[in-house]
């Protein structure tokens, strides 16, 4: 399936983030940490939506292949089971009656190597990283909340510029329920789907997983 104009429309969310992270950077160069193999950014556990996982599994596709593939996707397969497990015990959590904000904090504090980590501390698709790994580093404000890495030279209650990545997140959404709507998906509620960098790599996003009728012309507008 073509995704190639949705494609288009992410590189554009993409290129505002990396203009905001450029923006906080120079603002704050003495408070800035991220080098070269520095990879903490690179165990963080998050989840991105559909559009940004379309995008790095075509990428994946297009650009991985070989003995590195096949690395990469132990890797991923990894990191997957993992990343079940510890969503696994939040919700068993929650569900207990442990506050959740302070399950979402734990959570946040997990470690998990992505599996595009590369032996040399170098990611194997950079120039295609979700949106997160880009804002990586940086003060970004979400929830009300202000948040950073811990390697920064970024101070607790300071006042910085922050990046609102919720702004972010919104067009992304909105970007995957315009792809859904197109298709014609009969899984309609798809757009809302949030997982890990690892399953985006595993998973194969045909005309069957999106929920386009395979006995009908594909319905990718054009």
């Amino acid at each position: 399936m073509d995704f190639t104009k949705y494609f288009k429309e992410y590189e554009n969310i993409v290129a505002t983030a990396d203009n905001a992270f450029e923006q906080v950077k120079q603002a704050y160069p003495e408070c800035m940490s991220c080098r070269i193999n520095c990879a903490d950014c690179c165990y963080a556990v998050f989840d991105i939506g559909l559009i940004e996982a379309l995008y790095i599994n075509w990428h994946f596709n297009d650009k991985i292949g070989g003995a590195n593939r096949d690395f990469i996707i132990g890797k991923a397969n990894k990191a997957d089971r993992k990343a079940y497990q510890l969503k696994k015990r939040a919700y068993k959590e929650v569900k207990d009656g442990k506050n959740e904000q302070e399950v979402v904090v734990k959570m946040s504090l997990e470690r998990i190597e992505c599996p595009l980590l590369t032996e040399y501390k170098l990611c194997a698709l950079y120039d295609y990283r979700p949106i997160t790994c880009r804002l990586y580093g940086i003060p970004i404000h979400i929830g009300g909340l202000a948040h950073t890495c811990g390697r920064t030279g970024f101070e607790e209650n300071k006042e910085y510029k922050t990046v609102k990545i919720e702004i972010l997140q919104q067009k992304l959404y909105d970007l995957s329920v315009k792809v859904i709507k197109d298709i014609k998906s009969k899984h309609p509620d798809l757009f809302k789907m949030l997982i890990p960098v690892s399953m985006a790599l595993l998973t194969e996003y045909n005309e069957e997983a999106l929920g386009v009728p395979i006995n009908k012309e594909k319905q990718v507008a054009e």
